[in-house]
């Protein structure tokens, strides 16, 4: 049965039908999604792409991890009712000439790093959401700036869709669950734990009283002279909806910790919450 008349008939039965989307090389973190999914959703479907418009580094894209065989294995064990593994030419039959922009939230942090990527993302996002038509779509706190963008998606292209965000799921020294952890390097691997490790102690500055600048300072400094492999991009101290830079720290508001590094080749991103509500 094809895939829209599928979710036809579960729609008209008004069964809630939930969206996890993936570029797959499936690990813990997307496996709590699914189950979040599954226990508030009639219907759980998980998307594969590997998204070529959202890659600012072809490089990247060539090596992105692809594990489809056993991430249906997976997928099968969790008991997820439909999986969406298009291929590029079903997700862009012509070369796209469409971009999104998203403004403030969209040129900063990731967005400044990595032009282009959000576009693709609000571009493949759109496409998925308006394929599947979920009620619910899941996502993780670590692209904490992805969900943001994709609120705001949700929000002015009136999907109505409910965006559930799950917190980061976590190796037992730190490190923030990442398909591109496949690529780290077993130094590197050893190395990665510090972008955490460095978030924490600066949560602990920032709340005795220590000033933004010389927490940001200092925590760039303790991640950088992990070696010279270690290339940061940024530490950032921002209000967590927007990811705009906070000046002053306040328990009223939304507080997020924000890095980036490479690890040799690998890029990899995280985040703390100061406060959240």
């Amino acid at each position: 049965m094809p895939l829209k008349s599928f979710l036809s008939i579960k729609r008209k039965a008004n069964l809630k039908i939930g969206l996890i989307p993936t570029m797959g090389a499936l690990h813990e973190g997307h496996l709590i999604l699914i189950r979040n999914s599954l226990s508030i959703c009639d219907v759980t479907v998980v998307s594969i792409f590997v998204n070529p418009t959202q890659f600012n580094n072809a490089e990247d894209f060539k090596k992105y991890p692809k594990t489809l065989s056993e991430d249906i294995e997976l997928l099968e064990n969790e008991g997820v009712d439909l999986l969406f593994n298009p291929d590029n030419s079903e997700m862009y039959q012509q070369p796209s000439q469409l971009n999104f922009q998203f403004e403030r939230i969209g040129s900063i942090l990731e967005g400044k790093f990595r032009p282009g990527h959000f576009s693709g993302v609000g571009l493949v996002v759109s496409k998925l959401f308006n394929i599947i038509r979920p009620h619910v779509a899941f996502f993780g706190q670590k692209d904490l700036q992805q969900v943001a963008v994709i609120k705001k998606l949700n929000e002015e292209l009136l999907f109505g869709l409910e965006i559930q965000t799950i917190a980061t799921v976590r190796e037992a020294n730190g490190l923030a669950l990442s398909s591109r952890n496949k690529r780290l390097s077993k130094s590197h691997k050893a190395l990665a734990p510090i972008l955490y490790k460095t978030m924490q102690e600066a949560k602990t500055k920032l709340l005795s009283g220590e000033s933004i600048e010389k927490t940001i300072s200092s925590s760039k400094k303790s991640i950088l002279s992990q070696g010279s492999s270690i290339k940061l991009e940024y530490f950032e101290i921002v209000d967590s909806n927007e990811l705009t830079p906070v000046k002053e720290i306040s328990e009223h508001k939304e507080i997020s910790i924000c890095v980036a590094a490479h690890f040799g080749e690998v890029r990899l991103i995280d985040n703390l919450f100061l406060f959240s509500r």
